[in-house]
């Protein structure tokens, strides 16, 4: 299985927080003025509150929200973001889903197209193995703090749109269909429950699991890209 699970990598990127504040944050306002671009008001723009929740989980300053929400509404002036993703194949064969939030649409295209290149990989399709979806983390450790199981919110998670929960020693992995994205949220929000992660992510459809050694190769291709300042977030087919 994968050193880099959902878990790992969102553990990595709260380390990225701590050591680089300054690039996450530029890389968070990027998310939020992209996904702005849909409608400023958070409640109707589901892709808007996660990107806004996971910039409130950095610690980034209201004032910046603010001003990436505006700028993603066309309110105030500034270069072109832009939206794109990259498909390749990775170290040992693994599916890969890039995505670059940037204003430079040449430079990114060349460092992505190049940290897949040294590490053995390449640009290609494999967008027909993916599908989104809300994924959401709870932690084992907030289950404890309100002394809950799993078996104590399994059948309200399925009731409020979960269409997957997968279990692990760190805690839950619910996905759920787009339009229960925000039911599932509002939920966890009722029991007080506080998550590691809610976005809408691209889910494969079909995972693959990994020997320790192409671990450790496909560890270091991510690692490149969780460093690189044009990436927000990458999706890939390893199990979780």
């Amino acid at each position: 299985m994968s050193g880099h699970s959902k878990w790992a990598t969102t553990h990595r990127q709260k380390e990225l927080v701590d050591a680089k504040r300054g690039a996450i944050f530029t890389k968070l306002a990027n998310v939020i003025s992209i996904a702005a671009k849909a409608g400023g008001d958070p409640s109707a723009n589901p892709s808007l509150r996660a990107a806004i929740d996971r910039a409130r989980a950095a610690s980034m300053p209201k004032d910046n929200i603010e001003r990436a929400i505006k700028k993603g509404t066309g309110e105030l002036a500034g270069e072109q973001i832009e939206e794109i993703y990259y498909e390749g194949i990775g170290p040992a064969g693994i599916q890969v889903i890039v995505k670059c939030v940037t204003d430079n649409r040449n430079r990114s295209v060349s460092t992505i197209r190049h940290i897949f290149t040294k590490n053995g990989g390449s640009f290609g399709a494999v967008m027909w193995n993916f599908e989104q979806a809300g994924v959401i983390l709870l932690s084992q450790a907030e289950l404890a703090a309100k002394n809950l199981s799993v078996a104590d919110l399994e059948l309200d998670l399925i009731d409020n749109g979960a269409s997957d929960i997968s279990v692990s020693k760190e805690g839950l992995t619910i996905y759920t269909e787009l339009n229960d994205f925000q039911k599932m949220q509002d939920f966890l929000k009722s029991k007080k429950l506080k998550t590691e992660l809610a976005e809408i992510e691209y889910v494969a459809k079909e995972k693959v699991n990994l020997s320790e050694l192409d671990q450790e190769k496909c560890d270091k291709f991510l690692e490149e890209l969780d460093d690189n300042e044009d990436v927000s977030a990458y999706y890939t087919n390893l199990a979780d």
